[in-house]
């Protein structure tokens, strides 16, 4: 019981409102809420200390030369000192940058301050009010009661300190009153209690809509840096918080770790499943990075499937890896969701603060590029940045801003690379090869800026502007030479993909069963129904499917017995090994097999010797592409090996 009470008094004392029936705070927006506070009290500090420095003066000139003069002279030097020192303090404290958060304590020291200076002023009527002239008392009166009202007036956001302050002067007001033996005492008495009352109940109606205008304030900054989804802090708070983890790290030289999640798959659960689907996995994601991390860990959702941390503790390298660790784990368990199991995986990069920089733009852009890294490595990988990442990084930023312009620049072109039909010896078509020419970089492979194309979402411009000039291209030649086309998992997803493909067959005039598409395995992989039906549709419009390196992937079956295949493309990696590696002759043997079982026509890339291709004759291989061949020439260069094929069309 005693422990209740004083628990109880320790919040009144806080300036806890709850005790006079006012809003109810926790921690740590009570404490913000005191920060307020404590802050409109020392606007309001200095200009009450000077008004008690004047009435005290007042005061004692309203009793020069009385009997009292000695002993009003000692009181209101009290006062004087007090305030004065009380004063410049206020000042300065109140020219310092407002503290986001107020301890209790600094309340609870407010409150024995503000009953300090209230019982001194208390003691004057009690110590003169009685002695003194009928001039004096009504200047005592009037100083009394000004105050009483001035106190209410400073300390209105805090009602248990206007108390501490104003109820001694009123207690000392009315003790000398009852003193005094006069008639006029009883009227006096009850329109103190009156003006008390009053004064109360005005000080709590502002406290309480001060408070309750503050949580409305606070609750509405809460839902701006709040993800509306999970509930975690948003990219504007986290924003926020890294700003003032680097502040303190720069002040007090204390390290931190900035740690960047990301769901590889997250875009393909969201095509696949549904929005609705999605969002329950982020928000099971978020409960389980909340398990995984330590309260003192600053959690953030950033965008999609992106998450970020601030780790201020345990900041070892080895740590914060375990750290990690723990949280790629936690994401491998399958989500159940209404009943499905889906399955994520997270890639982690890593920036350490202050040795990887200051700055908040150049840390976001270190573990950006550590989490660039990590996704590459694979989905499940862990990496810190390092200095050697800043020239890789800079040149993957210029690269995507040149890559913006290089289609209008005219920097980008195709070259083609022939298909070899074995049983004629006759070019059967070309496979276009999209190449970049950089003006000051010189040719960037096709392994380097498609991705970047493909994650920037200029793949859906450039791959149309390469499906157009290849089918351009190819309606010059021979009606018998076909074009290939290679598309992309992020073209796929495309909606408008099958309209632009037929808008450039009605364009250029080319037969749609001259133009073949090219996907890879990974393509199905990460959305296979989806796939199967623009396939279909394209099979419909008479446009032929290639599938190319098949063998490097899954391989499986169900992509021969449910997409409309017209071709089957043998990895190049088989056909190197063919005369060395039984294994490998074995697997071209089998799938050319398999393949004409199912009426698919077989491509095998890479043909470099004729032993290789001699081989590939034995066993049935319907076409050849490799550097025996033909190795990828310009669209100037196509018209000679075109009438190559006229020639030999003519001969037979």
């Amino acid at each position: 019981m005693q422990r209740l009470f004083t628990a109880r008094l320790g919040d009144l004392l806080a300036g806890d409102l709850r005790a006079f029936g006012g809003p109810s705070t926790i921690e740590p927006l009570a404490g913000r809420i005191r920060a307020e506070q404590v802050s409109i009290v020392l606007r309001n500090t200095l200009l009450g200390m000077v008004a008690n420095i004047l009435n005290a003066a007042t005061f004692v000139m309203a009793v020069w030369g009385s009997p009292d003069q000695t002993k009003a002279i000692l009181w209101a030097s009290v006062i004087i000192v007090a305030a004065g020192f009380v004063g410049l303090r206020s000042r300065s404290s109140f020219q310092t940058v407002k503290p986001r958060s107020v301890s209790r304590r600094t309340t609870q020291n407010l409150v024995r301050n503000a009953f300090l200076f209230g019982t001194w002023w208390g003691a004057l009527p009690v110590l003169f009010f009685g002695g003194a002239t009928s001039a004096a008392q009504v200047v005592i009166t009037c100083l009394s009661a000004g105050m009483i009202a001035g106190g209410a007036a400073s300390f209105y956001t805090i009602p248990i300190v206007a108390i501490a302050y104003t109820l001694p002067i009123f207690v000392g007001s009315a003790v000398a009153i009852v003193w005094v033996e006069d008639a006029v005492n009883l009227p006096v008495a009850i329109l103190m209690v009156s003006y008390a009352i009053t004064l109360f109940r005005a000080v709590l109606a502002h406290a309480f809509e001060f408070t309750q205008r503050f949580i409305l304030q606070a609750e509405s900054e809460n839902a701006i840096r709040r993800d509306v989804l999970t509930s975690l802090p948003n990219r504007f708070s986290f924003n926020e918080r890294l700003e003032n983890a680097l502040v303190d790290a720069k002040q007090f030289d204390q390290h931190f770790s900035l740690l960047l999640f990301d769901l590889s798959n997250f875009d393909e659960v969201n095509d696949r499943f549904g929005r609705a689907m999605a969002d329950a996995v982020l928000v099971e994601v978020a409960a389980r990075l909340r398990k995984s991390t330590r309260e003192s860990d600053g959690i953030a959702r950033l965008e999609g499937g992106e998450f970020a941390i601030i780790a201020a503790r345990d900041i070892r390298p080895d740590q914060i890896r375990f750290l990690a660790e723990q949280i790629i784990d936690a994401m491998r368990a399958p989500f159940l969701i209404e009943g499905r199991e889906i399955y994520c995986k997270a890639s982690a990069g890593i920036a350490l603060a202050p040795t990887d920089g200051l700055d908040a733009t150049h840390l976001l852009r270190c573990v950006d590029t550590a989490l660039h890294r990590a996704k590459t490595l694979g989905a499940g990988s862990i990496q810190f940045f390092c200095a050697s990442d800043d020239e890789a990084a800079a040149r993957r930023h210029a690269l995507e801003r040149d890559l913006a312009t290089a289609l209008a620049n005219d920097q980008l072109s195709l070259a083609f690379q022939p298909f070899l039909d074995l049983g004629s010896d006759r070019i059967r078509g070309f496979e276009a090869l999209l190449r970049w020419q950089h003006p000051t970089l010189g040719a960037i492979p096709p392994s380097e800026f498609i991705s970047i194309a493909e994650e920037t979402g200029l793949i859906h411009a450039i791959g149309h502007w390469a499906i157009s000039a290849a089918c351009l291209a190819a309606a010059q030649w021979p009606r018998d030479l076909r074009v290939s086309v290679n598309l992309s998992a992020v073209q796929l997803k495309n909606k408008s993909l099958l309209d632009g493909i037929a808008m450039v067959l009605s364009e250029t005039g080319l037969e749609p069963k001259r133009l073949e598409v090219e996907i890879t395995e990974s393509v199905l992989i990460s959305d296979f129904e989806d796939a199967v039906s623009l396939l279909q549709s394209l099979s419909f419009l008479s446009v032929t499917v290639a599938l190319d390196d098949f063998g490097t992937g899954f391989s499986s079956l169900t992509y021969l017995r449910k997409l409309p295949l017209s071709r089957l493309k043998i990895d190049r990696s088989f056909v190197q090994d063919i005369l060395t590696d039984a294994d490998c002759a074995a697997i071209v043997r089998s799938l050319v097999q398999l393949a004409h079982e199912l009426r698919i026509e077989v491509t095998a890339e890479g043909v470099e010797t004729p032993e290789q291709l001699d081989y590939l004759r034995r066993v049935g291989c319907d076409e050849a592409q490799g550097y025996l061949i033909g190795k990828p020439v310009g669209i100037d260069d196509i018209f000679g090996i075109a009438a190559k094929a006229i020639g030999q069309e003519q001969n037979t």
